[in-house]
């Protein structure tokens, strides 16, 4: 009568547990989201009356302009890694060129926390008065890239 249990060669061909944890780990989930628009406010509404749905990539996009516009330990429901702390800037005397720096180290900060992030650079910065416009570069991980316009006023 056959064993219940394998013995011997069979239990060879069983895959390591640890194996399989690290392919789990090393696996990103980009998953998708509801479409939504940042100018209105609002989800968009597709034309059968229902909440827009966004690729991958979009849901990636989205995330990271949330991301952006999100201070960070504002608000209890995100998590203590969630947002950014561009408010440290504001009403600051220091010279552009550190304010730049500054901004461009908080904002790779905060969206490098997203293992869909791969890369965040290319940093451009357009200064009016005290607002500080900027676009970068984002890239996932599958070598897709963005650009992310935000700004900031000191």
């Amino acid at each position: 009568m056959d064993s219940l249990f394998p013995v011997g060669r069979a239990v060879r061909n069983l895959p390591n547990a640890e194996d399989f944890f690290e392919a789990k780990q090393n696996e990103v989930f980009f998953g998708q989201s509801w479409l939504y628009d940042f100018d209105s406010g609002e989800f968009v509404i597709s034309s059968t009356g229902k909440a827009a749905v966004c690729s991958e990539t979009q849901a990636w996009m989205q995330w990271c302009q949330k991301a952006i516009k999100t201070p960070r330990y504002h608000h209890i429901i995100y998590s203590r890694n969630y947002g950014h702390e561009l408010d440290e800037l504001v009403g600051s005397s220091y010279a552009k060129s550190l304010i730049e720096s500054e901004v461009s180290r908080m904002v790779k900060e905060a969206l490098m926390v997203d293992l869909r992030t791969a890369d965040v650079d290319q940093f451009a910065f357009v200064w009016n008065g005290d607002k500080c416009t900027f676009t970068c570069r984002i890239i996932n991980v599958y070598h897709e890239h963005q650009i992310l316009q935000s700004e900031v006023r000191i």
